[in-house]
């Protein structure tokens, strides 16, 4: 395994600085797949607000608008791309089945989907899941199985069911269908809120940001898409300096829903980063748990700490020059209790690896 490099902690970097080696091949997803699984997936995704934050408004001295992915059906993103992919199957794929691996949003949206759908579904997760979203999971009756202590052992022993059960890969991330379906939250943004010129989103495994700023771009090539990670085990800004997929050291971290790596054989979603995200930004646990705070204080939501990212690179600082017209994806709401009766304490602290 390649593993971090010490004293890793930079805080930016933009995309004219990442390497790229070889020649980049253009991912085979387009504007016209997003509005198809705008279509397919009707019925079991929301259309969620967008609303203004007067108050982050307030503070940045600009105009920011929040997407709020928090007030999903499963709480999260996750459903638009599970709900494309499961949608699109052939009757013979569902009859059999499908298997993912999760770091917990989007096993609990497969789950769902095949639940309405009639499919069986197989979640496998890590050791490092919390609870409260493997309990969200096994409510919808799937089949869960816990395996390994890292996302990256979960991935392998998913393939391999995948293998001997006949089973379909519902990927996280790096999957047209799932890509695609998470694009129809840059259509949804660029429609309520036409003036955005740029926009904020948790940045991971790339399926998320890859499909919001395809989708986006395409409407409007001059609105600026930054991606936003946690100081700790940020794969994809490894990835980007790099210019190819490396491995990181899997590390304890409020954005949970951001751990993980990506896989070596990665297709779609790092060149779609690669080509379509402008600039990156990570911020510390302290400061996810600030806007976590802030959510819940002056918005009365909760939102989970890798849907917290965006408004925590914001009340940090940490955006420059954010643009006349913000939009700010506030992507999941799924944090167990404990954790965010420690936050709005302010009596959360890092746990030490």
């Amino acid at each position: 395994m390649w593993r971090k490099k010490s004293g890793f902690r930079a805080l930016r970097w933009k995309s004219s600085e990442y390497k790229k080696e070889g020649p980049i091949v253009q991912p085979s997803i387009t504007l016209q797949d997003v509005y198809s699984a705008r279509q397919r997936i009707q019925g079991l995704a929301y259309r969620t607000p967008v609303i203004e934050s007067q108050y982050l408004s307030k503070i940045m001295g600009t105009e920011i608008f929040l997407k709020l992915e928090n007030y999903q059906v499963t709480g999260s993103f996750k459903i638009r791309g599970a709900a494309n992919k499961i949608k699109s199957l052939s009757g013979i794929e569902k009859k059999h089945g499908v298997v993912t691996v999760s770091s917990g949003n989007h096993g609990r949206a497969v789950a769902y989907v095949c639940q309405k759908t009639g499919s069986h579904a197989v979640i496998v997760l890590s050791e490092a899941v919390p609870q409260n979203k493997r309990d969200a999971i096994q409510e919808l009756g799937a089949e869960m199985i816990v395996h390994g202590p890292t996302a990256d052992e979960a991935m392998d022993y998913a393939d391999r069911l995948q293998t001997q059960r006949a089973l379909t890969m519902v990927h996280p991330f790096d999957d047209p269908f799932v890509i695609a379906g998470q694009g129809t939250i840059g259509l949804e943004i660029v429609e309520d809120y036409p003036q955005v010129d740029t926009v904020l989103v948790p940045l991971s495994g790339g399926g998320l940001m890859g499909g919001i700023a395809l989708a986006m771009k395409s409407m409007n090539p001059g609105i600026r898409t930054i991606g936003v990670s946690m100081e700790k085990g940020a794969a994809m800004i490894e990835s980007l300096k790099a210019g190819r997929i490396v491995d990181i050291v899997e590390e304890h971290t409020l954005a949970d829903a951001l751990a993980g790596g990506l896989n070596p054989d990665n297709r779609y979603s790092f060149k779609l980063i690669q080509q379509n995200l402008d600039e990156s930004l990570l911020v510390s646990e302290e400061e996810i748990a600030e806007a976590m705070a802030f959510c819940l204080n002056k918005h009365h939501m909760i939102v989970e700490g890798g849907a917290a990212v965006g408004i925590a690179a914001l009340l940090s600082g940490k955006v420059r020059q954010p643009g006349k017209h913000v939009a700010v994806v506030v992507s999941g709401a799924n944090v167990n209790t404990s954790t965010l009766f420690k936050v709005a304490d302010k009596n959360y602290s890092s746990p030490k690896n």
